[in-house]
């Protein structure tokens, strides 16, 4: 940092944990939101614990009036009218607020409190960063007989041994249940550690693990003292110049993305923009929709200039900007309510790319919101086909540019299915095509809609499966149909977590049928809900094939059958109500 515009003050962990709580940290509206997950919080556990660097703290201490924002963690109210605002550092010190208050984040779409584990019998040497807890984004409710099981536990090597290797991990039940294995919040708020180590099972000064452990507590508890160095920008620049330093700033770390650097400029610009967004992400939430920022402001780019790249914003008249806005909020209103009421797309998860809602909210502007029966077909067919296909991934602004050209052009999203049919080739499907896909696949929920729009249901309770069921046993889970512990040793990793062995059913079907063959549990809800209960999620109906001898040949049966299922929809949906001459305006 240059000296003149900046200076130098030298504090820790502690002062700046402090400063949040009490108020004297805030956010500048330019900012994004806290976003971190807990395995980045874990490895910045570590490195403070083995004192590596982590970087500086970049603050503007001002006395002007400016819009601001909570950090995700309480905080008081400060008694001063000027504050620090907190340009560079939010992820690190929310994590490090959060962590050491014992308090937890208010994060959007966070299911729980970040809990991070310490191992009082870590090795000396630097341990693995390797994931631990599952998907955190996933629309199926993840417990029942794959709860606590992740990729890792597919392969050869001992998991167990891998855990004990690591120092920090992601809090799961069954770690914390083991002795050695204490919370990093309970050590941080808990007023001295003797019930900490009683936990442990150390009752004597005697024990010789008391030393060891007393050692390693108190080296836990070092990382209030860690030292960070905060640069802190004078009083007598103003907001412009600040969201200049900002973006450049994090533009040299490559920290945010261009979606964030666009969002500084834009609120440098428009005091008060980000809580209109804000307040239009709330809108979208209550309809079961969670949009990310950086979404909402490529919308806007794209209805204020015609593209979706963010190096012009800076240069884009704000009138316009909020012109754009505008439109945006429209556009994306027809969106949701086409994937929902439409495509039957209950949570934008399903979607393997949120640009997606851009291409249709743009095609909602050149239609005035008046799809003919041809227009709503195409457009749903098309959105069918793109996301299965991963429309946008891999160079998504460039694609997303050339499709709101071609739509620009044309007007027809005709011209947008063949682009995708230039892309990939042939837009059916065949067994061949699921070999190896998982359920990170886009093509995965493209089965779910299928099997759904087909009426499969639960095979306890028998109703139709859907995102939207209330009640945590009621929630929709992926049910390995072979258990991963039934075809482990036996069958390679990917064929076993393959779409064919998934089946879509409540967690509390799910619980029932545990680790059960479905060798023994498919003859009950034959006889129970009848052979449609197979049918209607495509599984093969020949006994032979629910042994677990045969899986490789149910796989190749149940990827047929799929394939079959997935064509089928795709029709239905190209050719729903092409008869109807009528056109229709969704609102």
């Amino acid at each position: 940092m240059p000296g003149g515009s900046v200076k130098k003050v030298d504090t820790n962990v502690n002062e700046l944990v402090g400063m949040i709580r009490r108020g004297e940290l805030r956010l500048p509206e330019m900012q994004r939101r806290y976003v971190w997950r807990a395995p980045r919080v874990r490895d910045l556990l570590d490195s403070l614990y083995r004192g590596y660097p982590s970087g500086s703290i970049l603050v503007w201490e001002t006395d002007q009036q400016q819009p601001t924002r909570d950090l995700a963690v309480s905080q008081e109210v400060s008694p001063f009218s000027g504050h620090k605002l907190l340009l560079d550092g939010q992820q690190r010190l929310t994590s490090l607020s959060s962590v050491l208050r014992g308090e937890p984040v208010r994060v959007r779409g966070r299911r729980r409190p970040i809990d991070i584990l310490f191992n009082l019998e870590h090795p000396e040497g630097i341990g693995e960063y390797t994931e631990v807890e599952g998907d955190e984004d996933s629309p199926f409710d993840e417990t029942g007989d794959d709860a606590g099981e992740t990729e890792e536990e597919e392969d050869d090597f001992n998991v167990q041994e891998q855990i004990r290797r690591r120092t920090f991990v992601v809090g799961s039940k069954q770690i914390a249940s083991q002795p050695n294995w204490v919370s990093v919040s309970n050590v941080f708020t808990s007023d001295n550690d003797t019930e900490i180590l009683e936990r442990t099972g150390v009752t004597s000064l005697k024990d010789p693990r008391y030393t060891k452990y007393s050692a390693r507590l108190q080296k836990l508890k070092k990382i209030r003292d860690y030292p960070y160095v905060m640069y802190v920008l004078e009083r007598g620049l103003n907001y412009e110049e600040v969201a200049e330093i900002f973006v450049r700033v994090n533009s040299l770390g490559m920290k945010l993305r261009g979606s964030d650097l666009a969002l500084a400029q834009i609120t440098a610009r428009w005091p008060n923009s980000l809580k209109l967004l804000e307040q239009f992400q709330e809108e979208c939430e209550e309809k079961w929709f969670t949009l990310d920022l950086g979404l909402l402001v490529r919308t806007m780019v794209v209805f204020a200039t015609g593209q979706s790249r963010f190096k012009t914003v800076g240069n884009v008249p704000i009138e316009k900007l909020k012109e754009g806005w505008e439109k945006a909020k429209d556009g994306l209103r027809f969106a949701i309510n086409f994937l929902r009421s439409n495509a039957d797309i209950e949570d934008e998860s399903l979607l393997s790319s949120p640009l997606l809602m851009v291409l249709i909210a743009y095609y909602s502007l050149l239609r005035e919101e008046r799809l003919s029966a041809s227009d709503e077909r195409e457009l749903l067919y098309w959105l069918y086909i793109a996301n299965a296909k991963g429309r946008y991934s891999g160079s998504s602004e460039t694609t997303l540019d050339a499709d709101l050209k071609t739509l620009a052009e044309s007007g027809s999203v005709g011209a947008l299915i063949d682009a995708v049919s230039q892309r990939f080739g042939r837009l059916d499907f065949t067994a061949t095509d699921l070999v190896g896909r998982t359920t990170r696949s886009p093509v995965f929920s493209l089965v779910y809609l299928a099997l759904k729009a087909a009426g499969a249901k639960d095979w306890h309770s028998g109703m139709q499966i859907s995102l939207t069921h209330q009640g945590k046993l009621h929630f929709i889970q992926v049910h390995h149909i072979f258990a991963k512990a039934l075809l482990k040793g036996r069958y390679e990793q990917k064929e076993n977590n393959e779409i064919a062995n998934m089946a879509f059913i409540s967690g509390k079907t799910n619980r029932r049928l545990g680790k059960t063959a479905p060798a023994d549990y498919l003859p009950d809800i034959v006889e129970t809900r009848g052979r449609t209960a197979l049918a209607d999620q495509c599984l093969p109906e020949d006994p032979a094939l629910h042994r677990v001898e045969n899986y490789r040949e149910f796989l190749e049966q149940r990827r047929a059958l799929i394939a079959q299922r997935l064509n089928e929809f795709l029709a239905r949906a190209r050719n729903a109500r092409a008869s109807d001459p009528r056109a229709r305006t969704i609102a």
